[in-house]
């Protein structure tokens, strides 16, 4: 597994510089000619993306956001390399066309983009009796310019959120990038800043406080897959 996982990662940091570092996004989004399984069926609204991730290694999230920038469809969370299937210039994934909640979104415009995240960390310091910070949103991180685009260092707001599983940091778009730990009983959750490269995220279940401290925070590059048509 480590082997491929080499290979493939060696693989895309080659093409990224093959290609000269062009500017980002190629991202393209096509309507297959597959027909309907019979003359009843809802015909396929199946976009493929295809992308070249920013040259590092880590995770990828990558979302599906509409025309008013809103997030629609988590499509990858934490997601390897071996997840996507790998083109000849590129990595490849698909959206059906569907939102969060397996709901058919509307036709129009719609957009991709993501995080390559590094080797972020989370330590469980364990229960605090009190905490700052509850009533922060979110904090400014830098992360780690992506050559691709060739622009400067990019400054990101993150949060932190909970679902029914785990809790994790996220985007301040909603989109879940690292995993924390298992969310248990958790009713709020904040974070903090210690400095540009780490933060404190604090769990609350309403009777106790747990605290984990995120480090390497800023290993994490930004990559926007532009605009396609959705029908």
């Amino acid at each position: 597994m480590l082997r491929r996982r080499a290979e493939m990662t060696t693989k895309i940091i080659s093409l990224a510089i093959a290609i000269g570092l062009a500017p980002f996004p190629i991202l393209r989004g096509q309507q297959p000619d597959t027909p309907a399984a019979s003359p009843s069926a809802t015909p396929s609204r199946s976009v493929r993306l295809s992308f070249v991730p920013p040259p590092m290694e880590g995770t990828i999230s990558l979302g599906i956001y509409d025309e008013d920038d809103q997030l629609v469809r988590v499509l990858h969370q934490e997601a390897e390399f071996d997840q996507f299937s790998i083109g000849a210039d590129a990595l490849t994934t698909k959206w059906d066309g569907k939102d969060d909640y397996g709901y058919d979104v509307p036709p129009g415009k719609y957009s991709g983009r993501g995080f390559l995240i590094g080797a972020v960390k989370a330590e469980d310091v364990g229960s605090v009796a009190t905490a700052a910070g509850e009533n922060s949103n979110s904090v400014g991180v830098k992360l780690v310019p992506n050559p691709l685009e060739n622009n400067e260092r990019p400054i990101v707001e993150l949060g932190v959120g909970f679902d029914d599983e785990n809790a994790f940091l996220k985007a301040a778009d909603g989109l879940p990038l690292v995993t924390i730990a298992p969310a248990g009983d958790t009713k709020r959750a904040w974070l903090t800043q210690r400095n540009d490269k780490s933060l404190d995220a604090f769990l609350d279940n309403g009777t106790s406080v747990r605290q984990f401290h995120l480090s390497g925070v800023s290993k994490m590059m930004a990559f926007d897959c532009g605009e396609f048509e959705l029908k």
